[in-house]
């Protein structure tokens, strides 16, 4: 076994076992890193040529009932700053999103009771009913089948939740009182009712292995997302994991390029969160496959207290301003930024 050989076998077959996947983790040098781009890269090209999807997000809410140990809106965090935005709010800010150019929104939250189904339904639709064309994602923790449903047929298009870890005892171990079981089981359901249902996870979770970033690999390759999300471990100090280092740029980036290679039709973003560790953070995730941005359209009075690690790259410039700058940006990373909804292949028309 060695690293070039299952480098190319991931581009050729877009597979590998997970032996293979730790093999290459626990032994990969700059120069096949360097491979590994490159491939990832030829393989977004096949795919989606070198467009960019951007995705308006609006952080609906910083209430959250889960006790997750890594997350600043973890509800046993007194100095988090709370807020809910109401259906007018979100309405400004996908109105705004769309004169920017934006068709596809986010909405995105801490698990909050304050958001019931009739409550989401009455969102979804209002947002549908003036921007039909626009797809909407939401992003909003664990609910029941039912729920689920609820949403989609009020005209959700795309649900992220990502796994964070697919290692059991890794996982509960960050989220206590929460069954492994129960998140895997929200993913299959998403999946049934017809969802582009979405993904992901963190590297560099206190105690996280290359064996669990495998395990992860081959979930995702097995679950087959629409979407999948991956960032770095970030600290919050509000948290019991304070003090812990961040997950590194360079193993995020190589998960990144892997998922590409596991997955061609793959909707990957460059994250938030790699450009908070490193300035040149959100360029190395889309020259390692990724195809996704997501600029914040939150009103400008709750970013910052939207917390979920320390150093978040808070954007509270003009939105229009920021728009310019990021199409700018990916310009000069040599892709560009593409004004559709950006569908998964699979789920086009």
């Amino acid at each position: 076994m060695n690293v070039i050989d299952i480098i190319n076998k991931l581009y050729s077959e877009n597979d590998a076992s997970k032996e293979e996947l730790l093999y290459l983790l626990d032994n990969i040098n700059e120069e096949e890193k360097n491979l590994l781009i490159e491939k990832a890269h030829e393989t977004r090209m096949r795919t989606y040529s070198n467009k960019v999807y951007l995705r308006g997000l609006i952080e609906l809410t910083s209430f959250c009932k889960k006790d997750c140990l890594y997350c600043g809106l973890r509800r046993s965090n007194k100095s988090a700053e709370r807020y809910r935005l109401n259906i007018d709010e979100v309405l400004e800010c996908v109105r705004k999103g769309d004169k920017l150019g934006y068709k596809t929104f986010v909405l995105q939250g801490g698990e909050d009771a304050y958001y019931t189904d009739d409550v989401m339904v009455e969102i979804i639709t209002a947002i549908k009913n003036e921007f039909p064309n626009n797809a909407l994602t939401l992003s909003l923790g664990e609910r029941s089948y039912e729920s689920y449903e609820k949403m989609f047929k009020a005209g959700a298009d795309r649900y992220l939740l990502r796994h964070e870890s697919a290692s059991k005892e890794l996982y509960e171990s960050i989220h206590p009182g929460e069954p492994y079981e129960v998140r895997f089981n929200c993913l299959k359901n998403l999946k049934e009712i017809g969802y582009q249902a979405g993904a992901g996870f963190m590297v560099g979770i206190p105690n996280q292995t290359n064996e669990d970033l495998a395990n992860d690999l081959r979930f995702v390759k097995e679950f087959e997302p629409a979407m999948c999300g991956i960032g770095p471990f970030i600290p919050h100090k509000d948290t019991p994991l304070k003090d812990y280092p961040h997950g590194s740029l360079e193993k995020t980036v190589i998960c990144l390029a892997i998922v590409r290679l596991l997955l061609p039709k793959v909707l990957l973003p460059a994250t938030t969160a790699l450009s908070s560790i490193d300035k040149n953070g959100r360029n190395a995730g889309l020259k390692a496959g990724g195809n996704v941005i997501m600029p914040n359209l939150s009103p400008m009075s709750v970013r910052k207290k939207y917390s979920l690690y320390n150093n978040k790259a808070y954007i509270l410039d003009e939105d229009a301003e920021y728009r310019r700058l990021t199409e700018e940006k990916v310009k000069e990373a040599g892709f560009e930024v593409e004004i559709t909804r950006g569908d998964n292949p699979d789920f086009r028309d």
